[in-house]
């Protein structure tokens, strides 16, 4: 069961995204909040396993509370879903640290498919988002990646661990944690997700389809 936290700053959008949600099987939503304040208050009392974050709310937006959660000791999954995909809105987003970023116009399927994957820890873009961020990111020079270093990349786009993906590959674990480092370093960034990202742009890897 993944436990779901629904903020929005809008009562009909929070009851109806929650009435949406609710017809599947393996959802549960344990709480609601009208602004980024609100949730941030509430993640350590419900222990939700994804936030579905407004970014647009008076008190603290979604782009600030998104940083303050995820920089929590065991943070939710946040999933961005907002009306907004201007450069601004989706580059603060991901730079706090939200795992996905959908527009609300997204059929339900699409959106419960975002929420299961996003549990797994992969990286989930709406496509019209994706193609904004790989024309913002995209450097005229592709960077110097290694082999190892992209495929160590394209396994955290699937939500590995540093563990499952020393397994996966046949190396320790912080073999992996310099894989990563130095490829955060080439790429200009400082975590897992804003690295995948930036790896998409530049076309060296592509994200998770299911």
């Amino acid at each position: 069961m993944i436990r779901l936290l629904v903020v929005d700053d809008h009562p009909v959008v929070r009851a109806g995204m929650v009435a949406v949600l609710g017809e599947e099987d393996d959802f549960e939503v344990v709480g609601e909040a009208a602004n980024g304040a609100e949730a941030l208050g509430l993640v350590p009392r419900l222990h939700p396993d994804v936030v579905l974050m407004d970014l647009r709310m008076p008190v603290m937006d979604g782009a600030e509370a998104t940083a303050r959660i995820t920089a929590q000791a065991g943070a939710p999954q946040v999933l961005v879903l907002t009306t907004y995909d201007t450069d601004a809105d989706i580059v603060r987003a991901v730079e706090a640290g939200a795992r996905g970023y959908l527009l609300k116009d997204a059929p339900t399927g699409v959106l419960a498919d975002a929420i299961r994957r996003a549990a797994r820890g992969e990286t989930v873009l709406a496509p019209p988002v994706a193609a904004r961020l790989a024309d913002r990111l995209r450097a005229p020079a592709r960077p110097e990646l290694t082999g190892r270093e992209v495929e160590v990349l394209g396994l955290v786009a699937r939500g590995l661990s540093n563990a499952d993906i020393g397994r996966e590959l046949y190396i320790g674990e912080a073999t992996v944690k310099t894989h990563l480092i130095r490829a955060f370093a080439k790429l200009g960034v400082t975590d897992r997700t804003a690295a995948v990202t930036a790896a998409y742009a530049s076309g060296l890897i592509e994200l998770p389809r299911h």
